[in-house]
């Protein structure tokens, strides 16, 4: 498949795609790891559109002949996953001598499934976390993605669930990296 996509920074315009992305990826992507009704439990609120990141301009789209492909993002915040929706206050900045920065909210499209996307923007995100400050960065994965990241060279660091709305619960993976 052809590389001629091109990386941008998300726009508030943008959420409606992005969510529908989310929704188009997760309902595909993730059914090797878990259940129509986790992955249900978890649209909207753990897989969903985190607005401060778009508006910290630290959200990546990748584009291909204007049709969203993929996207994801770093955050120089507390917050470690979920969207808005998950959030109960303030979303604190954090310091970069001392904390890690934050990988968030990589989506792909399934018929762009790896293929280099996920890649490309973690790169662009690892760039400016690195600019920023930071020298080391944690996230929440999913079960789906934790061989990605470990073959970025993520390390896993500890599993947990994470409670669902709809009562189910979400396994996870807090995974870390040192630059």
């Amino acid at each position: 498949m052809t590389r001629a996509w091109s990386v941008r920074l998300a726009r508030e315009e943008d959420a409606p795609a992005i969510e529908a992305l989310i929704h188009i990826s997760c309902h595909a992507l993730q059914k090797s790891h878990y259940s129509d009704g986790q992955i249900t439990g978890a649209t909207g609120s753990v897989f969903g559109v985190d607005y401060q990141l778009i508006l910290d301009r630290t959200y990546f789209l990748v584009e291909l002949k204007l049709k969203l492909v993929g996207c994801g993002g770093w955050s120089k915040r507390k917050t470690l996953f979920g969207s808005d929706a998950m959030k109960t206050g303030v979303d604190t900045e954090l310091n970069p001598k001392c904390d890690s920065a934050r990988i968030r909210a990589f989506f792909v499209h399934p018929e762009w499934a790896r293929c280099g996307i996920g890649r490309q923007i973690l790169q662009h995100c690892e760039e400016a976390i690195q600019d920023a400050g930071f020298r080391s960065v944690e996230l929440v994965s999913t079960l789906t993605g934790v061989p990605f990241y470990a073959a970025c060279n993520y390390s896993e660091h500890e599993s947990f669930d994470i409670p669902l709305a709809n009562g189910l619960r979400l396994p996870v993976v807090r995974m870390v990296k040192q630059f």
